[in-house]
């Protein structure tokens, strides 16, 4: 598969999901979707990367496969609220660059 720019993944996932699922869940819900998602990520993170260990009851999900999860959801709540994600990250990063330029730089926890 060719790499994907954002504008492509947009236009992909909508798409699919007008072929596949029929239409979009509400807003509320893929909210719910979405936090639920990133909930899953941060199970195998700190279970893979901090004290906690994996239960018998957990499934060890693939990490690779929870954050496509929560990149798909959120570029559904993207679609459905017409949300052009290329703008907004560009958008985004000049306004991180401008606040942000000497800000970690010059802090002290990071060195």
């Amino acid at each position: 598969m060719n790499e994907l720019t954002i504008k492509e993944s947009q236009e992909i996932v909508d798409n699919w999901i007008k072929t596949i699922w029929v239409r979009y869940f509400s807003e509320l819900t893929n909210l719910w979707q979405l936090i639920e998602e990133v909930g899953e990520v941060a199970r195998i993170i700190t279970r893979t990367y901090w004290e906690q260990s994996f239960k018998k009851s957990d499934e060890k999900g693939d990490l690779w496969d929870e954050l496509a999860d929560v990149l798909f959801v959120l570029i559904c709540i993207a679609n459905q609220t017409w949300v052009d994600l290329t703008s907004a990250l560009q958008k985004n990063l000049e306004k991180k660059t401008k606040r942000d330029s000497q800000r970690h730089k010059n802090n002290e926890k990071l060195k």
